[in-house]
């Protein structure tokens, strides 16, 4: 039986421009918990981030779950697996598939320090 897994998706920095994680391989998990790990906030950031999952046979990539917009320091978390109820920019009822990302989308220049980690879930 599987176990569930945490890997780091972003180490912590200061960002101010939308930034892509690495692909992340999904190789027997059902689901993701996204831990947003916001420690310092200049003048007005506000931030989306998205779980995209990448059509393997076309490289595309697609939205399965946005954030709210985080604006301040603070932890957000996303969780996308299936059976769970679907809540607002918190949780979607979907399979994960096999490749994954996390896109953070800034609205302006000013900077977000924060980390993000992920609990892959069986």
């Amino acid at each position: 039986m599987s176990k569930n897994q945490q890997v780091q998706v972003l180490p912590s920095a200061a960002r101010t421009a939308t930034t892509n994680s690495d692909d992340m391989r999904n190789a027997r998990h059902k689901g993701v918990r996204v831990h947003i790990n916001v420690t310092a906030a200049d003048a007005t950031p506000s931030v989306v981030f998205k779980i995209q999952g990448k059509d393997n046979l076309t490289g595309d990539y697609f939205d399965m779950l946005a954030s709210a917009a985080v604006t301040a320091t603070g932890d957000t978390y996303l969780r996308v697996s299936p059976g769970i109820a679907v809540t607002a920019n918190q949780t979607a009822n979907e399979q994960l598939p096999s490749w994954w990302r996390v896109v953070a989308t800034h609205a302006d220049a000013d900077a977000l320090t924060y980390e993000i980690t992920a609990d892959m879930l069986v």
